[in-house]
């Protein structure tokens, strides 16, 4: 197996990477380098701020009077938006926004300083209109020193935000293998060789012939398997790197085929190939074809995720305590029960539940297969006899959920999103476009949940996990949430 290589029911093996103190780097989405942007930004106008502050704490509030003044002119104005300008530009121009690119902390943190040190000339100009020389190099040299640590939390903030997924490199499939895949993958791999923001997993295309280039990776199959590689493997991007003039028919296939199975498809921009000069594959050569919704939305769902997961553990502390008692009360066997789930984008992770089965229910599991009573895939049993009493009732009340909400918390789930399936149910998937329902992270509730559960067939479950994925907002996951509450209480389709 290749580094990020996945098949149905074997775990990803680790991957190489480099972590800050509060945890691993995270390659980042297109939005992640807005957010980005903005983050420096913000970063630039708080420490230049606390600066100015701090260094006017015996004159306030004169002081601050007299910074915000600046902006009284057009001229003071423009200076500000100079500086902005500036600023940004810095951080453009040290390649801190470059989406193929991850830095380490020692690389970055060089990076940030060179930027902030160019983003800090302009304030010398403040200096000339400050009347009560409240702004002086003194207040410069504090600028430049806040700005650092400033802008590097507020990077670690956006990564946290908005990556909850695990911090894996992403896994990156191209397509092609002619000069302009070669090109894409010394992107990738970085000027030394070296791993650089993305895995590369491999690459097809639309012959099965070998290919003389110590530039790509292992071939994985033809561009007609593309489908069967994108669903017995973990990949987060497929970079198309076909010829636009003469493979245009073969493009529209590829893209369409990530979209059926919800995964995110990058196509080069530049259509001919110029007869002189080189194709330089920078950030704004690429367009990107997404399968769900990626804006600040997602950054507020994590958000209320980790808000509601870490009050919900705090304020159902008792309760979690009583059941953990009572289930080891009720005979052998650990408390928790932990099994291999797919989740985000096929990635496995160990989600935790109540034990409310026996405990050896895993290995009698192959004995019942002929007793399943769910239609596809799935496995469901409506009197399954390795159900114990009290996980009954718990299955009933759903109580035996309640400890996903520390996966909620780790980032492996969210409050809402479709339901994490086994390895079992998700080895017997035979259509490639089931694998969209793994284009969001899972979750603890979703419209299957509030609809019936395991009253309804596998097929309507999938579309339903669809419909949340093509129509998701922030208002339907508030409206899930209120309406899980009645459901769950009705007990209806609990298995």
């Amino acid at each position: 197996m290749t580094t990020g290589e996945w098949e149905v029911g074997r775990e990803l093996p680790a991957l190489r990477q480099w972590t800050w103190p509060f945890g691993p780097a995270r390659s980042p989405s297109a939005f992640v380098f807005r957010a980005l942007r903005a983050s420096d930004q913000l970063a630039g106008v708080l420490a230049l701020g606390g600066a100015l502050i701090i260094r006017n704490l015996d004159a306030l509030p004169h002081g601050v009077a007299e910074f915000l003044a600046l902006r009284i002119t057009v001229e003071k104005f423009l200076l500000v938006v100079v500086f902005a300008i500036c600023w940004n530009r810095a951080f453009h121009w040290l390649g801190l926004y470059r989406r193929w690119r991850t830095d380490t902390p020692a690389e970055e943190l060089a990076r940030v300083a060179a930027a902030v040190s160019l983003g800090t000339l302009p304030t010398l100009a403040f200096r000339l209109f400050s009347v009560t020389g409240s702004f002086t190099l003194e207040t410069v040299a504090l600028f430049w020193a806040l700005a650092i640590p400033t802008v590097l939390a507020a990077r670690w903030l956006v990564r946290a935000l908005a990556a909850p997924v695990s911090g894996r490199r992403r896994e990156v499939l191209i397509v092609g293998s002619g000069p302009r895949a070669q090109a894409l993958c010394r992107l990738l791999r970085g000027q030394d060789g070296a791993a650089g923001a993305a895995s590369l997993i491999g690459f097809v295309d639309s012959f099965d012939g070998p290919v003389e280039s110590a530039n790509l990776p292992r071939q994985l199959g033809t561009l007609a398997e593309l489908e069967a590689v994108l669903m017995r493997r973990v990949v987060d991007e497929v970079l198309i790197a076909l010829p636009i003039k003469s493979c245009y028919e073969r493009i529209q296939e590829a893209i369409h085929t990530c979209e059926r199975l919800g995964v995110q498809s990058t196509y080069l921009a530049d259509i001919f190939e110029p007869s002189l000069g080189r194709v330089g594959y920078e950030q704004p050569a690429f367009r990107t074809v997404k399968v769900v919704q990626d804006d600040f939305h997602l950054v507020i769902k994590r958000v209320i995720d980790l808000v509601g997961a870490a009050f919900g553990l705090m304020v159902l502390a008792p309760l979690l305590l009583v059941i953990a008692a009572l289930i080891k009360l009720n005979g052998p066997g650990p408390v928790l029960f932990t099994q291999r789930r797919y989740g985000f984008n096929k990635r496995l992770f160990s989600m935790i539940k109540f034990r409310t089965m026996v405990p050896d229910a895993e290995a009698r599991q192959a004995d019942l297969e002929e007793m399943n009573e769910a239609q596809g895939p799935v496995f469901k049993i409506a009197r399954d006899p390795r159900v114990t009493p009290l996980g009954r009732f718990l299955r009933a009340s759903s109580l035996d959920e309640l400890p996903q909400l520390w996966n909620v918390l780790k980032g492996e789930m969210s409050l809402v999103g479709p339901r994490p399936l086994p390895v079992r149910d998700v080895g017997h998937f035979s259509e490639g476009w089931l694998m969209r329902r793994f284009s969001m992270p899972p979750g603890l509730t979703c419209l299957w949940q509030i609809s019936g559960r395991s009253e309804i067939g596998f097929e309507r479950w999938v579309q339903l996990d669809l419909e949340y994925i093509d129509h998701w907002s922030l208002r339907l996951d508030g409206l899930i949430l209120l309406k899980t509450i009645p459901a769950v209480l009705r007990g209806t389709g609990a298995r």
